[in-house]
């Protein structure tokens, strides 16, 4: 199978490195730059393309029989599009702010499935959520608590991004969706901050994010909110960053010259969240899923915590967003799911054998998720 990776990135190149290991799949890398397509494995196809336009894409896309979206958010949702017109099954990891199910009608006349947020958060939470869901008469409540976070703390931020910084303000800026007795609630980004103290990391802060996303449409809880971690006092940082308008978006006129606030500083946060050699990262998550299952209450934990591996220099965020995706990429061609439209990851768990294999994928790559049965609300 001739399968493309769009944008090799920090995770993208991990996808490929992952994929091109199998001995089925014909690997063709894509990016705009030159450096991130250096020292790939002989096996795989270098092609240098702008994403943004239109002909690159289509030339990109030509012969190809899968395509693994990894491009930043901003751009995600009219490449997927493209894709998904040249009738190219996909998996996305991009996150795009806009609705993925807009593309569902197009996915369907295509004849062609597209899974997105097919990372960790989202992805694997959505999976652990609906796995959960499924041995439960009805589902009360889902929260998840996410992060990536650099293994040593370095005033000021306390922060190393894991992957784009553009990425990482828009969570800081874009409104989260949060349910309330079932009905979707607006509350601001880095709002609703409270403190988790979770194994082998130590306390750190939660506030809200956008992150429910498809979930907002597909999963029955009465209540759900998913909310970032970092390390304490971040948060405080950011929101006066955006209180201060360092994140607008409305350029503004600096010496004659228009420059969008936001712009300016995901580049200079760039330098300052740039992981530096040595550096470490590691990804932690937290999901809780509360309901009933014959008229009593049952609840399920889920803990996963990944480091950095550095035999290969794998950060621990390309590990669990990649491998996820990789994984999956290799259940889609061996024709897991059949059924044609936009599938979002909660609703891969109905196929015979996925959670059980994507398990299974996690441990023949080192990724420890643990998992309990609660017998009581709070957790003892």
């Amino acid at each position: 199978m001739k399968i493309v990776v769009l944008g090799v990135g920090l995770v993208g190149r991990v996808m490929v490195l992952d994929l091109a290991q199998e001995p089925s799949f014909s690997i063709r890398a894509v990016d705009e730059r030159e450096e991130p397509l250096r020292n790939l494995p002989p096996v795989v196809e270098t092609m240098r393309a702008d994403l943004r336009d239109p002909d690159d894409v289509a030339q990109v896309l030509h012969g190809v029989e899968f395509a693994v979206c990894a491009v930043p958010g901003f751009m995600g949702y009219a490449l997927l599009k493209r894709v998904i017109e040249a009738r190219i099954p996909a998996v996305d990891i991009s996150f795009f702010p806009e609705d993925p199910f807009e593309l569902n009608a197009l996915a369907l006349s295509s004849e062609v499935a597209a899974i997105v947020d097919c990372g960790v958060a989202p992805g694997l939470c959505n999976i652990l959520a609906a796995e959960a869901a499924r041995q439960m008469d009805s589902v009360e409540a889902y929260r998840c608590f996410v992060g990536g976070l650099p293994r040593v703390r370095r005033w000021p931020f306390e922060y190393a991004a894991v992957f784009s910084p553009t990425d990482v303000l828009e969570e800081y800026t874009r409104p989260a969706r949060i349910v309330e007795n079932s009905n979707v609630v607006i509350v601001p980004a880095l709002s609703g901050r409270e403190q988790i103290d979770l194994p082998g990391i130590g306390t750190l802060e939660a506030f809200n994010t956008d992150g429910l996303r498809t979930m907002l449409k597909t999963f029955p809880a009465r209540n759900m909110v998913e909310k970032t971690l970092r390390y304490p006092g971040h948060a405080d940082l950011m929101h006066v960053f955006r209180e201060a308008g360092f994140l607008d978006k409305e350029p503004v006129q600096v010496g004659g010259v228009h420059v969008r606030p936001f712009d300016l500083a995901a580049e200079l946060l760039r330098r300052h969240w740039a992981m530096r050699p040595g550096d470490e990262d590691l990804t932690v998550m937290r999901v809780e899923v509360d309901g009933l299952k014959d008229g009593r209450w049952m609840g399920y934990r889920y803990d996963l915590l990944d480091r950095f591996d550095p035999q290969t220099g794998t950060t621990a965020m390309a590990r669990t967003t990649g491998y996820t995706a990789t994984i999956v990429v290799r259940m889609a061609a061996e024709g897991l799911f059949p059924r044609p439209g936009i599938l979002p990851p909660e609703n891969l768990v109905q196929y015979d054998g996925f959670y059980r294999r994507l398990m299974e994928g996690y441990r023949e790559r080192g990724i420890t998720l643990k998992g309990k049965v609660l017998d009581e609300p709070d957790g003892a």
